[in-house]
């Protein structure tokens, strides 16, 4: 097997993990689920932004996945990026537990990963 089929078979892998799971947690939030409207208690936001969140993940997560849309794949990664930093920084800040930082670091590491390894066909170029 040549290196672009493997970089491709890892692209598809890593994202459609990654979509899934921001399509699972854009549910979870947008269903107001208990330990989720606890959490964002903790952290100090107010009972309305998981249904913000929400939706916002489950159209990232769809974006992602969906073959083509190179702008809109870029946003939604862009997207996944500052929502996996701050939720990072604000658990950190609030006093959570280490996990609480270090699970949203490790899912970033699955948003870079994606975001490196798309193909070229879902990568913007620029205007010539």
């Amino acid at each position: 097997m040549n290196k672009e089929k493997i970089k491709t078979i890892a692209y598809w892998v890593i994202t459609v993990l990654l979509g899934a799971n921001f399509l699972f947690a854009g549910f979870i939030y947008l269903s107001r689920n208990p330990e989720v409207l606890a959490g964002m208690t903790q952290l100090g936001y107010p009972q309305y932004f998981p249904l913000i969140l929400g939706t916002w993940k489950l159209l990232g997560g769809i974006a992602i996945i969906v073959p083509g849309f190179a702008l809109l794949k870029e946003w939604a990664y862009a997207g996944m990026f500052f929502n996996l930093t701050s939720a990072a920084i604000s658990s950190g800040i609030s006093g959570l537990g280490a996990q609480h930082v270090i699970s949203p670091l490790a899912m970033l590491a699955f948003v870079i990963l994606s975001w490196w390894l798309r193909p070229d066909k879902y990568k913007l170029t620029p205007n010539k």
